[in-house]
């Protein structure tokens, strides 16, 4: 149990000061959502990626979290639930693209329930073990084609997908509630991050900051 709350909190570059001053230097590059930033300062980042790169956990950088996948920099996930969490009241969310977990974990944090969808099994398994470690519980995953989504949890108040789409799966457009919002990078090899917004007369879509993220891909492994 001790080493348990010693790798929670972490020693060093892995420690709660060091994941403080992250984010302190989020709010210096702009973000402003006091409830994101908190649930960033409650979640221990340097337990969703390994060991070896755990030093390197709050740094503002993308890290390999193996299968060609990365973990988004601290700043892109803050800007991203910023973005979707503007009128400050998540009930269930989506997230496409699990990955390690962490965007999952910190979304646990914002929002009553969190849905969330990897097509690579091997993250899936280790995103549900780390989130199982910090025992959260408002989180579901599945395995499967994150261009499906996640029909039984429809409709979403918001989605978040964490993987570049050169087009809006219409899956995901129809399982967005009417007053719910979706933040996602579109593009090729240039990006740009995307809010759509639905009303009762369709759907409003925003541009937003340049970003990079790895393609969406469809299927399953």
């Amino acid at each position: 149990m001790a080493d348990l709350i010693k790798r929670h909190n972490g020693i060093g570059m892995t420690s709660q000061r060091t994941r403080a001053r992250m984010v302190e230097r989020l709010r210096e590059q702009g973000i402003r959502d006091e409830a994101v930033l908190l649930a960033m300062n409650s979640v221990p980042r340097h337990i969703f990626v390994d060991e070896a790169l755990a030093s390197r956990a709050y740094d503002d950088v993308s890290l390999p979290i193996g299968f060609g996948q990365t973990i988004s920099n601290p700043k892109i996930v803050a800007r991203m639930l910023e973005l979707l969490n503007l009128q400050g009241e998540l009930g269930h969310v989506l997230e496409i693209g699990t990955g390690c977990g962490y965007q999952a974990a910190v979304l646990s944090r914002i929002a009553r329930e969190v849905y969330s969808v990897e097509r690579i099994a091997p993250l899936i398994a280790k995103a549900r073990a780390s989130l199982k470690e910090l025992r959260i519980h408002n989180v579901k995953l599945r395995h499967a084609d994150g261009n499906l989504g996640f029909k039984e949890g429809a409709p979403f108040d918001g989605i978040v997908m964490a993987a570049a789409a050169t087009r809006v799966p219409k899956a995901l457009l129809e399982q967005l509630a009417v007053g719910g919002k979706m933040v996602l990078p579109l593009g090729g090899q240039e990006q740009q991050l995307c809010v759509i917004e639905r009303d009762e007369r369709g759907y409003v879509e925003t541009i937003m900051d340049a970003v990079k993220f790895v393609p969406l891909v469809p299927g399953i492994n």
